[in-house]
């Protein structure tokens, strides 16, 4: 997951869908806030509604489960927004946000938001293909649980991330900030020693390359047929 600079961000993300006016006008709203490594960006149960256009670093999405533990949900980078369901029907935070590194964003109140979605609805368009793309990535994650065994699982995750957020490199697709093996874990419902195993497996193959902070993908196509997945996401 890249950390995106300006003009940088990820397709799939907000921003990255955005043409260049409306970008820029999105990003002279609210203020601009920096976050350290651990700092709680949002808090699950929590009842403000403003939300978080990411500008950059990397945030994990996590709730806690029936037994009190932490499950990790999702993942976010610059480009993303953070927030928006509380802040369009104000329930309370259904997820906690943590920052993985430093990290920027500017903070939006719902009435700023709501205003220029009034005015931009192409934008409010694109945010609601977004919210509907991360429930069709969740949902495809617990249908995953019943339906692969752990390594297919992990090479869904790796090339569905690879895709969403990864930046071409001189050796593949690179995911820019790699999650650690007890991350992956909790991503795809197996123990750290399955994913330790499939990780060896995957680079004995050819098909990704793990360094400080980063993973590529060598071969997305190869690791996509691996994955079970068909050659674009819907």
């Amino acid at each position: 997951m890249t950390a995106a600079g300006a003009d940088e961000w990820p397709t799939r993300s907000l921003l990255g869908t955005l043409p260049l006016p409306v970008r820029r006008e999105l990003l002279a709203l609210g203020t601009k806030t920096r976050y350290d490594q651990g700092s709680v960006l949002l808090s699950e149960g929590a009842r403000d509604r403003h939300i978080l256009l990411l500008l950059s670093g990397l945030a994990k999405v996590t709730a806690t489960v029936e037994n009190g533990e932490s499950s990790l949900l999702a993942v976010r980078v610059g480009g993303d927004t953070l927030g928006e369901m509380a802040a369009m029907d104000g329930a309370p935070r259904s997820a906690t946000v943590t920052a993985c590194g430093p990290m920027t964003a500017r903070v939006l109140q719902p009435g700023v938001l709501h205003e220029f979605l009034m005015r931009r609805p192409e934008v409010s368009m694109a945010l609601t293909r977004i919210v509907s793309y991360r429930l069709r990535w969740a949902n495809r994650r617990r249908l995953d649980f019943r339906g692969y065994p752990a390594k297919v699982r992990l090479a869904r995750l790796l090339a569905e991330l690879a895709t969403a957020y990864g930046s071409s490199g001189d050796d593949g697709v690179v995911i820019g900030c790699r999650l650690t093996q007890p991350e992956l874990a909790a991503f795809i419902g197996a123990a750290e020693t399955t994913i330790h195993k499939g990780l060896r497996e995957l680079r004995d193959e050819g098909l990704l390359v793990t360094g400080y902070r980063s993973t590529t993908i060598r071969d997305l196509p190869r690791l996509r047929r691996l994955a079970d997945l068909a050659d674009e996401l819907p």
